[in-house]
């Protein structure tokens, strides 16, 4: 299952979808908005996305951890819009009969996410706000906002 919502995120029973008697292993990541980012204080986050090609993308993920490790329950789910200090930005749930499996293919849905997912954040802070990653994140994101259609 894939999730990219405004709405804010609950771990539990996102994790809850994987859970299944076959399963003797469940692993969870949270991505959370810190509060200092080096020596600046963060007051909050802002998500974008390019939704069809993002949600496009985290099936992909979904799907290459299907292949890779034969594991069937994965839950995927991605907060965009304004994020407060502490909240829950990103859930990757990922169950297996073996622990192995569930941690190795939970940190490569991570690693995966920031590499091929056009979800960007812009980080807010005292002083400022800069769009966080590298710069050809930032000319994706200036592509893929222009090339979307405006209401």
């Amino acid at each position: 299952m894939i999730q990219i919502t405004n709405e804010p995120l609950d771990p539990e029973a996102i994790t809850a979808k994987v859970c299944r008697d076959a399963n003797g292993a469940t692993v969870t990541f949270l991505g959370t908005t810190r509060s200092a980012t080096g020596e600046r204080k963060v007051l909050h986050l802002e998500y974008e996305a390019y939704r069809p090609m993002a949600d496009t993308q985290l099936a992909r993920v979904a799907d290459e951890i299907r292949e890779r490790w034969s594991i069937e329950d994965v839950v995927i789910a991605h907060r965009l819009g304004r994020l407060g200090i502490g909240d829950v930005s990103l859930v990757v749930a990922v169950a297996s009969p073996h622990r192995k499996a569930a941690f190795e293919a939970c940190q490569y849905a991570v690693d995966r996410i920031k590499q091929i997912v056009p979800i960007w954040k812009k980080e807010f802070f005292e002083g400022g706000d800069v769009w966080v990653g590298s710069q050809e994140d930032g000319l994706a994101h200036q592509q893929a906002e222009a090339a979307s259609p405006r209401p």
